[in-house]
């Protein structure tokens, strides 16, 4: 049950804090999807909870072992983050053939069979160099080395980033084939909410370095709702409850509005009510200054 875990992690870089305190566990046999705007801290949070980088402040433990600096542990996660050609890696000047040799001796449960596969679905050239890959051929060998790595927890930074929409889509379509047969755990940092909104189990809110929300994407997106109509009526209808991202046009409100357990709209409200897509609820909640 225990999964992956970080408890009071803050991450500083000088002054600045770039994780606040956060609280994360991630269950086994789940998959995650991490959004955030820029500079939110995800790449960041990615990087503590695989001991990739150390934290200021707080613990992260993986089925109860802590993580940093311990084999044990690290051999069940693995962390695929977005390659840069202009960053100075080593990797950089390989083969990507070399690369995923490396990788494979890296993951001892390392999947052969299945990177093989892969690179054949995706038409990757690994004869190239990293350095001269295209961005959409880069996001193809992350991807190959979280599928292949066999690790219970499985995260990827931005995995689709420059792939076209039919990779996109032999993307989800591996990550689900995957899951289905294995139960491993994934968690998916991606800008492209919407595309990926019905694969993620749970999804994981950041903003400004802080967790804002982690629920089970269903059922949020059966408590959000936006209403519209005149001003004073909206905010009749609205009084008591938890409000995001009011719009005006003239005298007439727009506002969502995420209701807990036991809540609802009155009925006898004159509103329109129409349901809202997770992207539209992470605009609501981190496109705002303050979170009512």
């Amino acid at each position: 049950m225990e999964g992956l875990m970080c408890r009071n992690i803050v991450k500083r870089y000088g002054k600045k804090t770039v994780l606040d305190q956060v609280d994360l566990t991630l269950e086994h046999g789940k998959i995650y999807g991490l959004i955030g705007r820029n500079g939110a801290g995800k790449t960041t949070l990615l990087s503590v909870l695989t001991a990739q980088n150390p934290a200021s402040e707080g613990q992260v433990s993986c089925d109860g072992l802590p993580v940093w600096e311990n084999p044990e542990a690290l051999e069940k996660i693995c962390f695929s983050r977005e390659l840069n050609p202009m960053n100075g890696m080593s990797a950089n000047a390989m083969k990507a053939k070399e690369y995923l040799k490396i990788a494979s001796i890296y993951f001892p449960h390392w999947d052969q069979a299945l990177a093989d596969r892969l690179v054949r679905l995706f038409g990757l050239d690994v004869k190239k160099r990293i350095c001269k890959l295209s961005k959409g051929m880069m996001s193809m060998v992350t991807i190959i080395v979280a599928m292949a790595s066999k690790a219970e927890f499985t995260l990827l930074d931005e995995p689709v980033a420059g792939l076209d929409v039919v990779a996109r889509e032999q993307f989800y379509q591996v990550l689900l084939e995957e899951f289905q047969n294995t139960g491993r755990t994934f968690l998916i940092s991606t800008h492209i909410i919407e595309e990926a909104a019905n694969i993620f189990e749970e999804v994981i809110m950041i903003d400004k370095g802080r967790i804002i929300l982690k629920e089970n994407t269903e059922d949020l997106l059966e408590h959000c709702v936006c209403i519209s109509g005149k001003d004073d009526v909206v905010d009749a209808a609205a009084a008591g409850l938890e409000t995001h991202h009011p719009e005006r046009i003239g005298r007439g409100k727009t506002v969502m509005v995420r209701l807990k357990e036991g809540q609802s709209l009155d009925a006898s409200a004159d509103v329109d009510v129409r349901g809202v897509t997770l992207q539209q609820v992470f605009v609501a909640l981190c496109g705002e200054e303050e979170h009512v």
